[in-house]
């Protein structure tokens, strides 16, 4: 067994460390894993080199762990570029919001939320993409097939105002300060990883998710051809993909190589967000959502097995 390994088991053995829930959401994001994010972090080893997730988001359990030394990416560049905002001129994060939040309490709402999505279409930015996740319904970022402009309409809800959204900016940048921040495809990242990292794999949900970003070119065969890869290097990867939908009734068949996860837990999402989105105005008790969060390793009692 490699030493990296034997390090790693004598930390776990030695360690019982716990990482609270943090519920201050940065972005309205569907599919946040804001709620039970510090769930998926309990299945972390207690020590490792760095943290990587390659399909950032809304940076649940990023923002959760807040790590010391991490890798976040994605491939949409405007929501990258509020990532990097936020660590380097948390300012300009701050007046993006304001500004346009000023705009849209000061006149029809609706057709203001219309005219910053248009400006957004028009030329994709990261402060348009910043009030529109928090305006949008339901935080569904959904861009159109045929010429990929976002389509979601305002939501009902009322937007934070400009001094909360401050407050979670500040709480946001401390908690990513030791993270670097990249727009790429997940397998330029992923192939970066070193024996004794942890990659977080939250990818786009092939059986509910297929009108939301990234979604359409998404390839779960390739994400798990990189996986393997990453595994017969030694880093450890958690994946959280389609479960359960419709109260548990129903488990998503997923083309999982046999032999590639050494452990699989069941994660309760609670309701679906994205089918209050399609369903609004029917009953959505039978819409109970749980993920499967597959790990590449088994952990169990003080000893952590590959």
């Amino acid at each position: 067994m490699q030493d990296w390994l034997f390090d790693i088991k004598r930390l776990h053995q030695e360690q019982d460390y716990v990482i609270p829930p943090f519920h201050v959401q940065l972005l309205k994001w569907i599919g946040n894993k804001q709620r039970f994010a510090h769930e998926i972090i309990s299945y972390f080893p207690d020590n490792y080199s760095k943290y990587i997730e390659p399909f950032l988001g809304s940076g649940a359990v990023l923002g959760t762990l807040a790590p010391e030394r991490a890798v976040a990416s994605d491939i949409l560049r405007p929501l990258v570029e509020i990532w990097l905002t936020l660590k380097n001129d948390p300012d300009s994060l701050k007046s993006w919001y304001a500004t346009r939040w000023q705009r849209f309490m000061s006149g029809d709402r609706q057709e203001i939320y219309e005219q910053i999505k248009a400006s957004y279409n028009y030329e994709p930015n990261p402060g348009d993409l910043l009030f529109l996740s928090r305006t949008c319904y339901g935080g569904v970022v959904r861009f159109r097939q045929d010429d990929g402009f976002m389509s979601t309409p305002c939501g009902v809800h009322q937007p934070i105002s400009p001094s909360s959204f401050n407050h979670r900016v500040d709480l946001w940048r401390e908690r990513v300060k030791g993270t670097e921040f990249y727009c790429s495809d997940f397998e330029q990242i992923m192939d970066q990883a070193e024996p004794g990292d942890v990659i977080y794999c939250d990818p786009p949900y092939i059986h509910s998710q297929a009108i939301l970003y990234g979604s359409q070119s998404f390839s779960l065969e390739r994400l798990l051809k990189v996986i393997a890869r990453c595994k017969d290097l030694g880093v450890l990867v958690l994946l959280s993909i389609d479960g359960t939908k419709k109260s548990g009734d129903y488990l998503c068949n997923l083309p999982i190589p046999e032999g590639l996860f050494e452990r699989e837990v069941m994660v309760n999402c609670g309701r679906s967000m994205l089918k209050r989105f399609q369903m609004e105005g029917e009953d959505l008790s039978s819409e109970v959502v749980s993920d499967r969060l597959l790990l590449t390793w088994w952990r169990a009692g003080s000893g952590l097995h590959l």
